[in-house]
């Protein structure tokens, strides 16, 4: 799988964070809160949901999956006007990314597996310390083997 590397210009988020761990893992609470409040957003720039994960230095060099990392089920938006009250806003800095079209179940960790121990040791970039997201479009179904996502991993050259 070959990912397409993709400049971005800053995103404007707005939605629900969680710190967790892998072991400790609240992305089902998260998403629930954000689910039950989506129709507050009034300016999303489409029907995307974004789910970012925020990770501390050194998080990837010292894994282990009780390391604590920040969470976020958002939505991109045109402005931060109107933020429904306990939503948080976040300006995603711009940047490369390596960008794959995944298609499978997200309980499936295989792709990070490959992305991770395969694709970036061997490609020409390596990790940029920003966030990390998955772009759940229309046909993101969660848990289903026919569901569609792209994956978004911050690079920058070797």
């Amino acid at each position: 799988m070959t990912p397409k590397t993709i400049s971005i210009e800053e995103k404007k988020l707005v939605g629900k964070s969680l710190t967790m761990s892998l072991i400790e893992n609240k992305t089902g609470e998260l998403w629930a809160d954000l689910m039950s409040r989506r129709h507050e957003i009034t300016n999303a720039v489409s029907k995307d949901l974004i789910s970012m994960q925020i990770y501390p230095v050194g998080y990837f060099a010292n894994f282990k999956p009780a390391n604590l990392f920040k969470k976020w089920a958002a939505v991109e938006v045109a402005h931060f006007e109107s933020v429904p009250r306990e939503m948080e806003t976040f300006v995603l800095k711009g940047g490369l990314y390596a960008v794959f079209h995944y298609k499978g179940s997200s309980t499936n960790n295989s792709i990070f597996q490959y992305i991770f121990g395969v694709w970036l040791p061997n490609s020409e970039y390596m990790l940029d310390d920003r966030p990390h997201f998955e772009i759940l479009g229309e046909k993101y179904k969660n848990a289903d083997p026919n569901s569609e996502e792209e994956i978004w991993i911050p690079i920058q050259p070797k």
